[in-house]
């Protein structure tokens, strides 16, 4: 942001002085700095569209409370197929493995000088302790991305959900799994948009990791696939475009609308 605002103030100053500078070969001189750093501004604003988008996020919302809830997700895929796990509050249907951020009390400390406040949309309980999924002063969206993208005080690491939905519940067997290697595919943050389940503004944020799983890590999750349990399901991604639909057969599960950040 700071090179996108020299780039940007010293293509004004130069386009600016041209229209007062009577030499010729003067004002050829700042025109062509100006469309010479017309160039990097372009690319300057390109790399930095969503702080930008941030930026008016935080003036167009200034006196409302905006709801943010963010998460990260696994992409678990073996064989032409993905493993999605059922939902533990809402059990009529499947979702990627994964949850909310948490956060540390020197994160809560920082959130709490910026005003944010616990969601109230579900009931904080031991699960939903700490979880970021908050309210933020409109006037602080943009305070707030810089904290979050900083990682600091927040979860930073897709481990525990994986050892919690398929470890700790047996769904997976524990030896074959004392760690885990995976890859960070890709951090995407939805366009504010009211919400009427939660009546209020809302961004929605998300983190996708993918499982790198060794020979003997394939092997337990083919097995899982082979065997019938409602804890799991297996599918498609034309499944997961059509939130569970398969064309000419009757429904028999319910996909999320957020799977579909793993394909």
């Amino acid at each position: 942001m700071l090179r996108l605002t020299v780039y940007l103030l010293l293509a004004v100053i130069s386009g600016v002085a041209s229209f007062f500078i009577t030499n010729s070969t003067v004002v050829n001189m700042t025109a062509g700095l100006s469309m010479g750093l017309a160039v990097p501004v372009f690319e300057q604003v390109a790399q930095n569209r969503e702080k930008l988008r941030t930026l008016w996020y935080s003036f167009r919302y200034r006196n409302q409370s905006v709801r943010i809830s963010t998460s990260y997700l696994f992409k678990i895929y073996v064989d032409g197929k993905y493993l999605l796990i059922q939902g533990s509050r809402w059990r009529n249907q499947y979702q990627p493995v994964g949850g909310v951020h948490k956060v540390s009390p020197q994160g809560s400390a920082v959130l709490s000088a910026m005003g944010v406040t616990d969601d109230d949309l579900i009931p904080v309980d031991a699960a939903s302790y700490r979880d970021l999924r908050v309210r933020v002063p409109g006037k602080n969206l943009y305070q707030f991305f810089q904290w979050f993208d900083s990682r600091l005080g927040r979860e930073d690491s897709p481990w525990r959900e994986f050892q919690e939905e398929l470890l700790a519940s047996q769904i997976l067997p524990q030896d074959k799994f004392p760690h885990i290697m995976h890859n960070y595919l890709k951090h995407e943050v939805d366009p504010i948009r009211w919400s009427e389940w939660a009546q209020a503004f809302e961004i929605l944020v998300a983190d996708v990791y993918e499982l790198v799983p060794t020979p003997e890590q394939t092997q337990a999750l083919r097995d899982l696939a082979s065997t019938q349990s409602t804890d799991v399901v297996w599918v498609t991604a034309e499944q997961i475009k059509r939130r569970g639909i398969i064309p000419g057969q009757p429904p028999s599960i319910e996909i999320s609308a957020h799977s579909r950040r793993v394909l």
